[in-house]
C-alpha cells in the first residue's frame, strides 16, 4: 500500500486529539480537552469525558485539516485508538473513526494508545532504532519496554505499573498538599520554589524494574497530615516529592539500557513534561554514555498526531486493517501496536 494521509482520532481519556501524518511526518494536529471540567471533582469522570468528546471530535478534526491545509477526501485511512482507556470515551473515538472510514471508504486501524505515545517521538526525531528502551510514564501507566520494530515486533515488558503509576502519584499528592487537579504540573510549578532534599521520601522497588508508587503517595500524605495545625511547607514537600519519582524513573531506565547493551532510551507519556523527570533524565543519560530522545512538551500528552503516526507505521508495515467491527479494549494489554479487538456476537445470536 502507498503511504496516504493518515487521520489520527484518540478519545481514551480527557482529551479529544485529531492529527494528520503521512510517512512520518507530521503534517497538522489539534487538541481539545476537558480538563477544566473534571477539575472541581479532582479527577476525570468518564460520563463527563465522554460527552466532551461527542462535542470536541467534529471541530478537533476539522481543525486539524486546516492546519494541514488538507480536505476531508484528502484522508487515505483512519487510525484510532481503542485502548486501554476510559469505556464511554474510546466508543466515542471508535464510532467517529468507523464513520469516517466507511463513508471515505479508506481503511481503519485500531491502535494501542500507549504504543501511539512511543509513536509520538518518531514525529520529532524520526525512525526508532532497533532495539531501544522506551520509559512510559503518563497517569494511569508507568512500564519500562524494550522496543525493536514498533510496527512489527511483540513489545518486551521488563516493568510495569504494581499499584499507583506515577501520574496517580502526583494527583493524589497533589490533594493532599491542597494544589490543584490536575497535580502533575501543579507539583512541577511548586517544586520550582523547594527543597528536593527537604524530605527524605522513600524510592520503591531499588532493586527491581518494575513500578510502584503507592508507598510514596502515602508517605507524602503523611507528612502533610503531620503538618496539621501549622504551615504545611509546600514547595519542599513537592520538590521532595518530585525528586523522588524522577530519580525511581530514571535510574531503573538507565539501568535497563546498561543491562540490555542498549544506547537509546525514549522517554514518553504525559509525565515526560515533569522538568525534573527530564533534567534528570539527560543527566544520567549525558554520563552513561546513551542517547535521550523525548518528545516535545506538545506531544507528551494525549494527542491524535501520535495515533496517526502509528497508524502511518502499520501501513508502510503492510499490516493488515480493522474489520469495521472493530471494538474497544478499555484494559488492553500492550503487546503489540496494533489492536484489532473485534466485537462479539451475544451468545445465542445468529
Amino acid at each position: 500500500m502507498d503511504s496516504p494521509v493518515v487521520l489520527g482520532i484518540e478519545s481514551s481519556c480527557d482529551e479529544t486529539g485529531a492529527g494528520l501524518v503521512r510517512r512520518g511526518r507530521l503534517l497538522g494536529h489539534a487538541v481539545a480537552s476537558s480538563m477544566d471540567e473534571h477539575a472541581r471533582y479532582g479527577g476525570v469522570v468518564p460520563e463527563i469525558a465522554a460527552r466532551a468528546h461527542v462535542h470536541a471530535i467534529r471541530p478537533v478534526i476539522q481543525r486539524a485539516l486546516e492546519e494541514a491545509g488538507l480536505r476531508m477526501a484528502d484522508i487515505g485511512a483512519v487510525a484510532v485508538s481503542t485502548g486501554p482507556g476510559l469505556s464511554g470515551a474510546l466508543q466515542v473515538g471508535l464510532a467517529g473513526a468507523k464513520g469516517l472510514a466507511y463513508a471515505l471508504d479508506v481503511p481503519l486501524f485500531g491502535v494501542h494508545h500507549l504504543a501511539g505515545h512511543v509513536a509520538a517521538d518518531t514525529l520529532a526525531h524520526g525512525p526508532l532504532p532497533n532495539p531501544c528502551m522506551v520509559l512510559i510514564v503518563s497517569g494511569g501507566h508507568t512500564s519500562l519496554l524494550l522496543v525493536r520494530d514498533l510496527a512489527r515486533d511483540p513489545i518486551t515488558h521488563l516493568g510495569d505499573t504494581l499499584d499507583d503509576a506515577a501520574g496517580e502519584c502526583f494527583d493524589k499528592v497533589a490533594r493532599a498538599f491542597g494544589l490543584p487537579y490536575p497535580g502533575g504540573p501543579a507539583i512541577d510549578r511548586a517544586a520550582r520554589l523547594g527543597d528536593p532534599r527537604a524530605v527524605p521520601f522513600p524510592r520503591p522497588l531499588p532493586s527491581s524494574y518494575d513500578f510502584s508508587f503507592s508507598g510514596l503517595k502515602t508517605a507524602a500524605a503523611r507528612w502533610a497530615e503531620g503538618h496539621a495545625g501549622r504551615a504545611l511547607p509546600v514547595a519542599d514537600g513537592a520538590a521532595s516529592l518530585q525528586e523522588a519519582v524522577a530519580d525511581v524513573l530514571t535510574s531503573k531506565a538507565v539501568a535497563a539500557c546498561v543491562e540490555h547493551d542498549v544506547d537509546t532510551l525514549v522517554v514518553v507519556g504525559g509525565v515526560a513534561a515533569n522538568s525534573r523527570v527530564r533534567s534528570l533524565a539527560e543527566a544520567r543519560c549525558r554520563t552513561a554514555g546513551i542517547t535521550l530522545r523525548m518528545p516535545p512538551l506538545g506531544l507528551c500528552t494525549d494527542n491524535g498526531a501520535m495515533i496517526a503516526a502509528v497508524g502511518d507505521l502499520l501501513i508502510r508495515a503492510g499490516t493488515k486493517p480493522a474489520p469495521l467491527d472493530l471494538s474497544i479494549d478499555p484494559s488492553a494489554p500492550l503487546e503489540y501496536a496494533a489492536l484489532h479487538p473485534v466485537a462479539t456476537a451475544p451468545a445465542g445470536a445468529a
